[in-house]
């Protein structure tokens, strides 16, 4: 099933990111370029350091010109976030090129990518919630809850999961179609944002 190949190399990511631990480290994919494994990997690589970005940015005592270059950086990261979900579906839309659609086939509320990238996100959830499963400075209380809570996000991975696959298999059987619809992001855009537009000429 393509969610389970997809997760587990989310988790090779993620597994690869915690070796150092570092958000400024240097990125190599061990996928190649023109293998669905590349866009999955590098994918879930931006989504584990943004997931660091975002625990960052949230210390009270940051210096103000760090928080706004994390900022920057994090904009950056949910650009190339999308970029990737876009390069999945073109996959997809090219796998399933050929299939003759049904005449009373139905759109999805979002594509295989869109779920792909919350299935990506979800692995990062549980990354880290095994990590307070298994705290030993952590209190009973703490780590009871957290047990809670990663049981839930595993309940999560299944129903996701599932979904996904079922996804795949009714566009491959011509029951659903897809659709790409290129992002409008407008805040990086000096047209688009007034503050950016503003600022020209």
């Amino acid at each position: 099933m393509f969610s389970s190949f997809a997760f587990k190399i989310f988790q090779e990511s993620i597994d690869a990111y915690h070796i150092k631990d570092d958000v400024y480290q240097e990125f190599t994919n061990p996928y190649p370029k023109d293998k669905v494994e590349h866009l999955l990997y590098r994918k879930n690589w931006i989504d584990t350091v943004q997931w660091h970005y975002e625990d960052i940015i949230r210390d009270p005592g940051i210096n103000p010109e760090d928080a706004l270059d994390l900022k920057r950086k994090i904009d950056a990261s949910n650009q190339d976030r999308t970029d990737l979900v876009e390069y999945i579906d073109s996959y997809f839309l090219d796998k399933y090129k050929d299939v003759e659609v049904n005449s009373n086939a139905s759109i999805n509320t979002e594509s295989p990518a869109w779920a792909l990238d919350r299935l990506s996100i979800l692995a990062l959830k549980i990354y880290h919630m095994q990590e307070e499963v298994n705290r030993t400075d952590a209190s009973t209380e703490h780590i009871e809850k957290c047990g809670k809570k990663l049981a839930i996000l595993l309940e999560q991975r299944k129903d996701l999961s599932t979904a996904i696959d079922q996804l795949l298999a009714d566009i491959e059987a011509g029951n659903k179609y897809m659709k790409v619809y290129k992002q409008m992001k407008m805040y990086n855009d000096d047209e688009l944002n007034p503050v950016l537009r503003g600022q020209k000429g």
